[in-house]
């Protein structure tokens, strides 16, 4: 009689794997509405994201190690599991890695304007900062500025050819259609407020936007702040970038 071999440990550790790699997922994709929807503490629940990606980094590398036990023939069995487990794992992992190599590129800044020198004030989101006892005072910190600079070259005052009248309703039109909550229209003060809320945490960025004449046109400021975190992951900086993108198109 012909002995097969079974690989029983390989077959057990493989679907440990696979369960460990789905509980990951689950970790990972709760975490977020934690905070938004049931109000836990946002520590809370990045930690508990990142413990999300721990169980999936460990799913992957369990995966890795039953995968060629198990493959296929001699009647071994797990390798589907430990298949699944890998792909799964994976997808966990994406996201916590994904926002682990922002952390490590963008600047420990959670403040991003395009003028550093004169940033425009928070007036009405600043109030909403002190009664959600969020935020701080609002200042723009002075150190943001070279760091700012340095990871951002690119990010500086808008140039429209428009006088402040029209270009205040072209800012207001794209801060409309990048889904921001406008809480400010101030035309004789040519300033727009609004707060931009993240999908996942639902962390919510504070965003004002300053028009002031320039000859025969205006000159566009807009400033993003984070209410939570010394870090924005670069957040600010690309919604700014999205916003000058998408004003420069509606004005072209």
């Amino acid at each position: 009689m012909l002995f097969r071999r079974t690989n029983p440990v390989s077959h057990r550790l493989a679907r440990l794997a696979f369960y460990m790699a789905c509980a990951a997922a689950v970790v990972v994709a709760v975490s977020g509405p934690l905070h938004r929807y049931l109000g836990v503490d946002i520590d809370l629940a990045l930690t508990v994201f990142r413990y999300g990606f721990y169980l999936a980094a460990a799913s992957v590398a369990l995966a890795l190690a039953t995968i060629v036990p198990t493959r296929p023939g001699d009647r071994r069995r797990g390798f589907l599991a430990a298949v699944l487990a890998l792909a799964v794992g994976v997808a966990a992992a994406w996201a916590p890695l994904t926002l682990l190599l922002r952390a490590r590129q963008a600047p420990p800044i959670s403040d991003v304007s395009t003028d550093t020198s004169n940033p425009p004030p928070l007036v009405i989101t600043l109030q909403l900062r002190q009664e959600s006892r969020q935020g701080g005072d609002g200042s723009y910190p002075i150190a943001n500025a070279a760091l700012q600079r340095a990871a951002y070259p690119d990010i500086g005052t808008i140039s429209l050819a428009l006088p402040p009248a029209d270009a205040f309703k072209r800012v207001d039109a794209v801060a409309m259609a990048l889904g921001w909550d406008v809480v400010a229209r101030a035309p004789r003060d040519g300033r727009i407020e609004a707060i931009d809320t993240t999908t996942w945490f639902g962390l919510q960025d504070d965003v004002v936007v300053r028009i002031r004449p320039d000859g025969g046109g205006s000159k566009i400021d807009i400033r993003s702040k984070s209410r939570t975190g010394t870090s924005d992951l670069g957040a600010n900086a690309d919604r700014i970038r999205l916003f000058t993108e998408k004003l420069k198109a509606l004005t072209n």
